[in-house]
């Protein structure tokens, strides 16, 4: 039986049994692999925008003799499906920016879909974003560790609803009484994995955090005054991660 990782086993969890599936730069193809193998999927797609992981994913279908229900395809983004095609899209290991394109372009593939599966290794506030402002309701988050790295799991539906749900979601919150979380700061941090923080999620933002001030160290190298401003922002965003976690840090501690 196809082993997947910790990473993309999670992300297998995130696809309703019985759906038809896309997989956008499917690595090997082992997602849509393991979901056939698994009878979770009726029909899957693999797509992969370069020859040499294209001709990967072919040989991972051949030698699983999963041809009848996975379909590899040569195409940059959503371009290897058609419209109404499938009903879940999964979007992984790439960066936040470049997954937000692929949808952004891909737009009129999106009619029909009913799930976005979505594993950004970077820039999470991209996908965040355009989920928020192309009526994409974010329904689920999830945050693990393995070998070293740290992923967040984003999923989300289309919904008539959105924009209602959307306002509520993202509406500011205060945390421990005094410090208020606005949109922007949900939208950077995750409004569902803010209001459980795990020991993975504190775990991430102390590496953001050190990974800040080492370019606000470089900034404060240079004498120009376009480095004055960065660096007075960074110190600014840096304070504002550190009270977050903060004042989440009290309230996980007081819920014991």
């Amino acid at each position: 039986m196809l082993k997947l990782s910790k990473r993309l086993e999670m992300i297998a969890k995130q696809v309703p049994a019985g759906s038809t599936i896309a997989d956008i730069g499917s690595d090997h193809a082992l997602l849509p692999s393991f979901l056939a193998l698994q009878g979770r999927i009726t029909k899957g797609i693999a797509g992969e925008v370069n020859p040499g992981p294209f001709q990967a994913a072919s040989k991972q279908i051949r030698e699983s003799r999963l041809g009848e229900i996975v379909d590899v395809r040569l195409g940059d983004g959503l371009a290897v499906i058609a419209a109404g095609e499938v009903e879940v899209i999964t979007i992984a290991g790439m960066g936040g920016a470049l997954i937000a394109s692929i949808l952004e372009n891909g737009s009129e593939k999106l009619a029909g879909i009913k799930r976005l599966v979505l594993q950004p290794n970077v820039g999470e506030y991209n996908v965040r974003s355009w989920l928020l402002e192309n009526g994409w309701l974010l329904t689920e988050e999830f945050i693990l560790e393995e070998d070293g790295k740290i992923y967040e799991i984003l999923v989300a539906v289309f919904s008539e609803e959105a924009a209602i749900d959307n306002e509520a979601l993202y509406q500011p919150r205060i945390l421990d009484g005094e410090l208020t979380a606005d949109r922007e700061l949900l939208l950077k941090m995750g409004p569902y994995l803010m209001q459980n923080p795990s020991n993975v999620w504190f775990q991430k933002w102390e590496f953001e955090l050190s990974k800040l001030d080492m370019i606000r160290r470089q900034l404060a190298l240079s004498d120009s005054p376009e480095s004055r401003t960065k660096e007075q922002e960074l110190e600014q965003e840096m304070k504002r991660i550190k009270e977050v976690m903060a004042c989440l840090q009290k309230d996980k501690t007081s819920s014991k």
